[in-house]
């Protein structure tokens, strides 16, 4: 028997209420040593990306969130009994670590994209008499995107934390997904539970004299990106 995983928590004994999962199934928690998985029967080899299934899987995350904070997976996690133990079995500390870092917190989302300036988008890479030299040539562009990025990064990070850091953010990921036109900051901010709406207020007070800056604000939602689980179960196990 396999189990379809949503989320791993702690001090979790029973879910509030009745939820439904992925293909309608029901969901119950799974105790193992001192961790609460929350997980359906299974008995298929892997399940296929739907949209109701998709969001089943985080309704029923987004349930928890009710009672604690949970780790959430990504969607299609399948894991035996045995597979689940031998993971908590090598990685009790880190799990106890993470949950600690995400307790009594959610996940806020900013997507902010701005226009690049003409001149600020990388000119075509020039021709060249040999394969060999092009081979370098698009190493060092690469490098040098590479460094441009970082720095921007760091750019972005200090903007948003100068007002917000000390007060609002326990951890903080920041994604950067440019174009040739324009570039989009996918920010995610691990802030307490109870600082949402203080939060909301100083993020739309930061961007008021910034109308340079489109900016979207999402959430609350499960800690999703400061889980890392979901890569580290898979590579253990081979789980689909």
């Amino acid at each position: 028997m396999k189990f379809y995983v949503y989320c791993i928590a702690a001090d979790l004994e029973t879910l509030n209420g009745s939820v439904t999962g992925v293909t309608g199934r029901p969901v119950r928690v799974f105790k193992l040593d001192d961790f609460s998985f929350v997980v359906s029967n299974c008995d298929v080899a892997s399940l296929p990306v739907t949209r109701e299934d998709g969001l089943a899987h985080a309704a029923v995350v987004r349930s928890v969130m009710d009672q604690t904070t949970p780790l959430p997976f990504r969607f299609g996690m399948l894991a035996t009994e045995q597979q689940l133990q031998r993971f908590i079995t090598t990685n009790k500390l880190a799990l106890t670590k993470r949950l600690e870092h995400v307790r009594g917190c959610v996940e806020m989302n900013l997507k902010i994209m701005w226009n690049l300036k003409p001149e600020s988008v990388a000119p075509p890479p020039e021709k060249t008499a040999g394969p060999g030299t092009e081979f370098l040539k698009q190493k060092r562009r690469e490098l040098l995107g590479d460094q441009h990025r970082v720095a921007q990064v760091a750019e972005l990070s200090h903007f948003l934390r100068e007002p917000l850091g000390a007060t609002f953010i326990r951890d903080e990921q920041i994604a950067l997904r440019p174009s040739e036109t324009t570039k989009l900051a996918a920010v995610a901010h691990l802030i307490e539970g109870d600082e949402i709406e203080p939060y909301r207020t100083n993020v739309a007070e930061l961007f008021k004299n910034r109308p340079d800056l489109r900016v979207h604000l999402s959430g609350p939602w499960p800690p999703y990106s400061f889980a890392n689980i979901e890569l580290e179960f898979s590579a253990q196990f081979g789980v689909s």
